[in-house]
């Protein structure tokens, strides 16, 4: 099991930003490049105030008053995507981001469907012939059947297959564990048995709309993790939608608010990816947390602990940019 793509999350909601430039970003498209990764997931167009690009639809259906960004995100990464020939996959929005205090209110759905099927048609006019544009991340984050969700995936995901001939779809759940923080009312860890429940129901729905699903892995302890995979992995299988992980590699259990990952722990994840049968994940997020460049110097540990172990001939001072 490798690691083969990995979250870009420039436009951030819990990280520091790197405040990096073209330059900056073409030496971590680099590193990355070294180490396998081959696509690139745009984990959300916008955030509040802010916007990946120059869009004419986000700032009238958003709700928020928008700065025009400097730099064309969106059109810097498929550049960097194409230069180093992987894919990418783009965000959606989440109008009302790590709240899902509302997810059984209709009204919300309704509101958080029509803004993303505009954005969605805006993406596909704007980038939708460039090279590197292999697909769509739905950016919302769900552990179970809550309300009004999957019919959000649905309509997401059959328009931006409609519009752009059928390109992939990506969504990345979490596990309902014990490590999930309480996003949710009343919020309680499912057991295995509910989880399965669940998901059963939610993959009968999205099957022939999703394409891939990369369970975020941190939410569990790590001895439950293998179990909590291989049942979700035979579950996605079961409705010929592809399953992936997505390999934290930022450390859940610090009491500091996000750190790179301690190299064993990370280990340990791609082990349990492995023995469930999973060939590909991603990760959240290289940049931050496994770069040579990262404003964290662990991460260029975790870096080259990871390359020893598969053998890749690439080290993290290869690839340090004069940052």
């Amino acid at each position: 099991m490798r690691i083969t793509g990995t979250f870009l999350d420039e436009i951030s909601f819990d990280i520091p930003h790197h405040n990096w430039g073209v330059e900056e970003w073409d030496h971590d498209f680099k590193a990355m490049k070294a180490m396998g990764i081959k696509r690139v997931i745009m984990i959300r167009c916008a955030h509040k105030n802010f916007m990946t690009y120059p869009s004419a639809v986000i700032p009238r259906v958003s709700g928020y008053v928008m700065h025009m960004p400097p730099v064309d995100l969106v059109d810097m990464f498929l550049t960097l995507a194409e230069k180093y020939e992987m894919e990418f996959y783009a965000g959606t929005l989440h109008c009302n981001p790590g709240n899902c205090k509302s997810w059984n209110d209709p009204g919300i759905f309704e509101k958080e469907a029509r803004i993303n099927i505009d954005i969605i048609s805006e993406l596909q006019d704007r980038y939708g012939h460039r090279k590197a544009f292999a697909g769509w991340y739905l950016t919302h984050e769900i552990c179970s059947n809550n309300s009004g969700t999957i019919d959000l995936f649905i309509r997401q995901g059959r328009h931006a297959k409609k519009v752009s001939g059928g390109k992939p779809t990506l969504i990345s759940p979490y596990f309902a564990g014990v490590k999930a923080h309480a996003g949710v009312d009343s919020y309680r860890a499912l057991t295995l048995e509910e989880h399965v429940t669940d998901w059963e129901n939610i993959f009968s729905q999205l099957s022939g709309t999703l394409d891939y699903v990369a369970f975020q892995d941190g939410h569990v302890n790590y001895d439950e993790l293998p179990t909590y995979l291989n049942v979700t992995k035979k579950l996605a299988d079961r409705y010929n939608i592809e399953c992936w992980s997505n390999i934290e590699s930022f450390d859940r259990d610090m009491p500091i608010h996000y750190l790179p990952i301690k190299w064993e722990k990370f280990l340990w994840k791609i082990e349990s990816a492995t023995m469930a049968g999973i060939t590909d994940a991603i990760t959240f997020e290289f940049s931050h947390f496994m770069s040579p460049n990262s404003m964290y110097r662990p991460a260029a540990g975790l870096y080259d602990r990871y390359c020893e172990y598969f053998n890749i001939p690439a080290r993290s001072r290869d690839f340090r940019g004069k940052l």
